[in-house]
């Protein structure tokens, strides 16, 4: 008699806009063999159209409107008890716009994963392609990274790479940089689902060895 499969690693992704990357990793997670599964969508914005692109994907959803909350400790409070309630085991911020406080980031340590519109450690924060295009960057892109209590310091581990033409702007630009997340992202959210990455101390691990700089995906 077969013995049942074992259970795929599930997925929560937050999201705060339109949701490009999470219909990225939507599609990624319809293949054949992707090893894991999306349970729920939650949004800090009721008029998100994520949450529509969740909808049309059967996929459940949940909104936490930072607007009722007090305080940025009671929003997490209560971001935190609807992660809970699907206990996922892995959490993806996908263009979610809220920072975090320490005990949220501290309570899912190692199951937090980030894109971010920089190739780290550059360009912490927000405007990541008009700082790229006024610091006259040749080579801009993206990275993924665990998520720690330092605003986008967590140990990243993989960047695309995105060249900078002479006519960019930070729109044409942030369009290529977004069309590079969305190969990028679903290619480490599989990594993680079958058990290559890990949160060290304070560093990444891949296949059980200290990962000494982030695996690059360079321009096509």
């Amino acid at each position: 008699m077969k013995a049942d499969p074992a259970p795929q690693p599930s997925i929560l992704i937050l999201a705060s806009g339109s949701g490009s990357n999470l219909q990225a990793l939507i599609d990624a997670s319809r293949e054949r063999d992707f090893p894991g599964k999306i349970v729920a969508v939650g949004c800090n914005r009721p008029q998100a159209f994520a949450l529509e692109r969740a909808a049309q994907a059967n996929i459940e959803t949940f909104v936490v409107d930072h607007t009722k909350h007090q305080s940025r400790e009671e929003f997490d409070g209560a971001l935190m008890a609807e992660i809970l309630r699907h206990n996922p085991d892995l959490i993806v911020l996908a263009g979610f716009m809220r920072i975090l406080t320490t005990d949220f980031v501290r309570a899912f340590r190692g199951k937090l994963l980030n894109v971010h519109p920089s190739l780290l450690p550059k360009y912490t924060g927000l405007n990541t392609h008009q700082r790229a295009l006024d610091a006259g960057e040749a080579i801009h892109g993206t990275s993924i990274h665990f998520v720690t209590e330092e605003l986008d310091g967590g140990p990243v581990i993989a960047q695309a790479e995105v060249q900078v033409l002479p006519e960019d702007t930070a729109e044409s630009l942030e369009e290529r940089v977004q069309a590079r997340e969305h190969v990028l992202y679903p290619i480490v959210i599989r990594w993680f689902c079958e058990g290559r990455i890990q949160l060290g101390s304070d560093f990444a691990m891949f296949d059980g060895e200290l990962l000494k700089s982030p695996m690059r995906l360079p321009d096509n």
